[in-house]
């Protein structure tokens, strides 16, 4: 729990609505004092009463369940100290105002996005490398002072021309005729595009993993296919993780694709930034690393 002061009401009322506030917490004195003995001062004196209000959202009703004891208890205590017997310092109320709700199109978007760069990087790359050596272009290029890591580098930045395009015309159609939520507008797809890299050079890299390892071209649609349906199934891109029994979702938390769909639907739902995931992006870069140095020592020349 984070507290966040000093905002406008109009400013907290845009916060909630975009989901980046959950809950309001409003402490105002309703001018219904008492007199009660001061135990820190050692006299009488005049005690304020207020109105304490938990404002929330219906996606945070859970929140404010979990918060509305914490301010019992602490009202409780405080009319201990200073009302050994009647009064009450304050009186403590909720409200729950429409809010940041989770659509269909929120879950679905990103796990999606996931799945067509899954596809895309694993198949497309695996089946390019592996027609390049078998028409001996591979051969040819180890003549030259060309280096493995290049060709891999090379490889990565024109799928990433393509990859861009087809991302903004999904998340475009996303947004304008399914109401896709983009908490910061742009700036959200520009932050998931940018994410959206650790997945591609992962995704690549398995497909240069499958060409080094596979015999024949008849062999890379299987062995692709086994690596990439059990993501599918496992990383939350259709239906949650949780549905899954317990010590099968400790296997789906690591996969690279659920960290990858997670860190998208952060990002684009609960508004947060890249640098606020410390868990995707650190999963992620272990993937890449892991990745990159399988499918560098797995390449072939011929």
């Amino acid at each position: 729990m984070k507290l966040v002061k000093g905002l406008t009401t109009a400013e907290i009322t845009a916060e909630m609505k975009q989901g980046t506030i959950g809950t309001e917490l409003n402490i105002v004195g309703d001018g219904m004092g008492s007199g009660g003995v001061l135990g820190v001062a050692g006299g009488l004196g005049f005690v304020p009463h207020y109105r304490v209000t938990l404002t929330g959202t219906d996606s945070t009703s859970r929140g404010m369940s979990l918060l509305r004891p914490v301010i019992d208890a602490t009202l409780r205590e405080m009319d201990r100290r200073v009302f050994p017997k009647n009064p009450s310092l304050g009186e403590l109320s909720t409200v729950q105002v429409p809010g940041h709700l989770h659509k269909v199109i929120d879950f679905v978007l990103p796990g999606q996005l996931g799945f067509s760069l899954l596809m895309a990087g694993v198949f497309g790359s695996s089946f390019l490398l592996f027609n390049l050596r078998q028409n001996f272009v591979l051969k040819r290029l180890r003549a030259t002072p060309v280096r493995k890591r290049s060709i891999i580098g090379g490889e990565l930045l024109s799928r990433l021309f393509f990859h861009v395009i087809g991302f903004l015309i999904m998340v475009g159609l996303g947004y304008f005729c399914f109401g896709f939520t983009l908490v910061h507008g742009w700036g959200t797809v520009g932050e998931m595009l940018v994410f959206s890299l650790f997945g591609l050079g992962i995704f690549m890299g398995i497909g240069f993993i499958i060409s080094g390892v596979v015999q024949n071209e008849h062999s890379v649609t299987p062995v692709a296919n086994t690596l990439t349906l059990p993501q599918i199934l496992l990383c939350g891109l259709f239906f949650p993780i949780e549905s899954y029994p317990l010590w099968l979702q400790h296997i789906c938390n690591v996969l690279p694709l659920t960290f990858f769909v997670d860190g998208l639907r952060d990002i684009a739902f609960d508004g947060l930034h890249i640098w606020a995931l410390p868990v995707q992006v650190g999963g992620l870069l272990v993937w890449t690393v892991v990745i990159g140095v399988w499918a560098v020592k797995a390449f072939k020349w011929e």
